[in-house]
Parts: C-alpha cells; sequence; structure tokens
C-alpha cells in the first residue's frame, strides 16, 4: 500500500469579543474562480512546533502576536489528491484566540500575500457564515456548526474531530 503524503497544517479560530470569527479570503486558481473563507494559519515547516508554526503563520497573515499556549479546539483530516499542492491531503489542527477586534494587517507584503492566495481578510458574524448563500466556499463545509458549539459550549475536554 502506498504511502499518503498529508500537510500538517494549523489554522487559529480568532474571535472578538463579540464572537466574530476572522477569515481570510483565499482566491484559489484550479478550479478558476473558487473563493474559500478560511481561518488563518499554514503549514509547519521542518523543525518546527504546531505553536511556533501558529505564532508565526498569525504575525505573518493577520499581524496579531499570539503570547500564551491557546487551546487546541479542533483536528481535521482530509485525504483528497489535489487538496493540497504537492501532497494528498492535510492535516489542520485548529487552535482558539481570543482578543480584541483589531484592524488585520501581517508582517507579509500584498504580494507575498498574493503568493498564497490570500486576498483579503474579514471578520464574520456565526450567523453570517451559517445563513451565507453565496458561491464561496468556508472550510469546514459545515464551519457554523463547530463554531456556534464551540461559542456556547466552550472549549472542548480535547479537539473535536471536524469532517471535510
Amino acid at each position: 500500500m502506498p504511502s499518503v503524503s498529508l500537510r500538517h497544517s494549523v489554522r487559529a479560530i480568532i474571535l472578538d469579543e463579540d464572537d466574530r470569527i476572522l477569515l481570510c479570503r483565499f482566491a484559489i486558481p484550479k478550479p478558476a474562480g473558487t473563493v474559500v473563507w478560511a481561518a488563518p494559519g499554514g503549514g509547519i515547516e521542518q523543525d518546527e512546533s504546531p505553536l511556533a508554526a501558529l505564532r508565526r503563520e498569525l504575525r505573518e497573515e493577520v499581524g496579531l502576536t499570539v503570547r500564551t499556549d491557546p487551546p487546541h479546539v479542533w483536528h481535521q483530516e482530509v485525504v483528497a489528491p489535489g487538496h493540497a499542492a504537492g501532497y494528498d491531503g492535510v492535516i489542520n489542527d485548529y487552535f482558539l484566540v481570543r482578543t480584541a477586534r483589531f484592524n488585520p494587517r501581517g508582517t507579509l507584503s500584498d504580494d507575498e500575500l498574493a503568493a498564497e492566495n490570500i486576498s483579503g481578510l474579514k471578520w464574520w458574524h456565526p450567523q453570517e457564515v451559517a445563513s451565507y448563500g453565496g458561491p464561496d466556499l468556508f472550510p469546514p463545509r459545515d464551519l457554523a456548526a463547530p463554531l456556534t458549539a464551540l461559542i456556547t459550549c466552550g472549549v472542548p475536554a480535547g479537539p473535536v474531530l471536524l469532517g471535510l
């Protein structure tokens, strides 16, 4: 049986004082016109811990400095060739970061963000995510459900396993 190569990534569920979530707008080139609103974060580099990667990604993408160890709230494994370039899928570990609302602007230049397919940042109320009827995607596909559970029930005892 051939081995499966999965990209290990970390993501932050950044919630402000009004329980709005900060999401990155990814304009994915294939298929053309695909727009995905996803939690900020990215791949863990070699010899980097998950929390070190999370801190680096949040500084780069949204300009947020995280000094404490945020709780690990969700875990997701997606095995789907083409889901992550050069990999057979992805493992996403999500951490909860509570913060006062801020104007996101990371250390990456607009060109560097564009190279990562990031074309915007936006605060979303959970109801906006739940009622969204447009063509854009929100990973996980049922983002509103685990997000609402996280807000209403608090940090789970262990990471909740997410679907696609």
